[in-house]
């Protein structure tokens, strides 16, 4: 999403809405399966030789499940603000959070991928029926047993022990 400098300091404050695609930040090495677009709003405004947008996003991606890796939806609605500078002899050398403009144009694509890639939550978990159809229940030399069928089910190397128990159960007796 790209604005015009000249449009913002002819119009303060300035409001814009729009559409981004954020598909690339599915090819990245995060946990993001599906992005489309985004919808972008907010309100530039200038003040001295900076201009602060006021950016709000919304959108929906799919993530992984934490306990079944089956796909997630995950909404996400984003309020941020972001200060650029329009001085040509600004640079960024003191690491503040003053972004440096070079050109006519004020590109947000980089800041609007920056937040949503800051809003991918550490985990998400689907619903309990999804993960239900999702789990795995059996593989290669093993199986998920519930606990009343593991009670019941001997260790074939210890059943000659529980021979010797049930010998000496009814030797007691």
């Amino acid at each position: 999403m790209k604005i015009s400098i000249q449009k913002i300091l002819q119009q303060t404050p300035y409001t814009f809405e729009g559409e981004t695609d954020l598909s690339e930040l599915e090819s990245l090495d995060n946990d993001i399966r599906q992005i489309g677009s985004v919808e972008v709003s907010g309100e530039a405004s200038v003040q001295n030789k900076t201009i602060t947008v006021n950016l709000h996003i919304k959108g929906l991606m799919v993530l992984p499940c934490a306990r079944s890796l089956a796909d997630v939806p995950y909404p996400f609605d984003i309020n941020t603000i972001e200060v650029f500078s329009i001085d040509p002899f600004y640079t960024e050398e003191d690491e503040s959070e003053i972004h440096p403009i070079k050109g006519e144009l004020l590109d947000l694509t980089p800041y609007i991928k920056e937040n949503v890639l800051l809003e991918i939550p550490f985990r998400v978990y689907a619903d309990e029926e999804t993960i239900e159809k999702h789990a795995l229940t059996a593989g290669d030399g093993w199986a998920v047993v519930d606990e009343d069928e593991q009670e019941e089910k001997i260790d074939p190397r210890l059943s000659k022990l529980q021979s010797l128990l049930t010998d000496d159960k009814n030797e007691n007796q």
